[in-house]
């Protein structure tokens, strides 16, 4: 991830960017941001997109939303699919809307794939052949690696054997454009870190503390009616591919509720899933972005929220 050097003059507009792994307390610093400084938070968590998943995504509650504008919460149906791409287009604009308005656009997420492509842009990879894309994702894994092997030994050098999605991704670019992955990456476009100001909060709290929020916090969704939210999508029948029905806690759940598991192994899954969910985006948040990007290492409470707000304003 790139990122604007210098802030002298500030002569570009800024954007706020508040991130880290799930439960580390993003909402409530980028709302409490958005309240002192007349902001706009931006959703950059990729299952808080999805209109069914309120419980399941954590998506801020009502009163929250009321405190100060948010923008690309809920606003994507579960049958559909927010790519990375479209998801960057729709931020994209609603930064340049909140800029017009005179207000910080505040990034509040923890999906990396999201962020990365908003600020570096995307590669231009033209659509791949269907024909190619049905081949290469019903070949085994291992297959699939030592073609790439062949057609493309840098790739194949750089991912991991077993990495279903990425090897295959990589092989069915080489096969239908004729060029590697890397080719495409290295002429990305529409990213917005040349003509921003950032300033970025890595939230990457004591991982006692994150994982103990990680379990209250499927406990409290239980609690809350995320098993009706679960019960609502599987009556509309729809892929269990689509993203929102891979989101955490819709599997586990529906497993209970269909009697393939009884509550307290669905509440352990539940609890490990998003344990496992959370270890994963602070790895990637811990060692992705940029090392000048500051990490604030403490648990995020009411003593000391406005205080990290204050400093992230300035």
């Amino acid at each position: 991830m790139s990122t604007p050097e210098t802030r002298s003059g500030e002569s570009r507009p800024r954007v706020a960017l508040i991130a880290g792994p799930t439960a580390s307390g993003k909402s409530a610093l980028a709302l409490r941001l958005a309240e002192i400084t007349d902001g706009i938070v931006i959703n950059a968590d990729a299952s808080q997109v999805y209109a069914d998943l309120s419980i399941l995504s954590a998506r801020p509650p009502a009163e929250d939303l009321a405190r100060a504008p948010h923008r690309l919460y809920g606003h994507i149906d579960a049958a559909e699919v927010c790519t990375a791409a479209r998801w960057a287009a729709e931020a994209r604009a609603e930064i340049d809307d909140a800029h017009a308005q005179g207000r910080l656009p505040i990034l509040a997420g923890g999906t990396g794939l999201y962020i990365r492509t908003l600020l570096d842009g995307i590669a231009p990879v033209p659509d791949i052949d269907p024909d190619i894309r049905a081949q290469v994702r019903a070949m085994p894994v291992a297959l699939a690696h030592a073609a790439l092997s062949q057609e493309d030994p840098a790739a194949a050098a750089r991912l991991a054997p077993a990495d279903t999605t990425r090897v295959a991704r990589a092989l069915e670019v080489v096969r239908s454009t004729g060029k590697p992955l890397a080719h495409w990456q290295a002429h990305k476009a529409g990213g917005i870190a040349d003509r921003i100001t950032l300033s970025p909060l890595i939230l990457l709290p004591p991982r006692d503390w994150l994982i103990e929020r990680c379990d209250r916090r499927f406990g409290l969704m239980i609690e809350q009616g995320a098993v009706a939210e679960v019960e609502a999508l599987l009556a509309r029948n729809l892929s269990p591919e689509l993203p929102a029905m891979r989101a955490i806690g819709v599997r586990e759940i529906a497993a209970w509720i269909d009697g393939r598991m009884d509550r307290e192994t669905m509440m352990e899954r539940g609890r490990i899933a998003t344990r496992q969910y959370a270890k994963r985006q602070y790895t990637w948040f811990a060692h992705q972005p940029p090392a000048s990007w500051p990490r604030h290492s403490a648990s995020i409470h009411d003593k000391n929220i406005d205080l990290i707000a204050i400093k992230l304003q300035h």
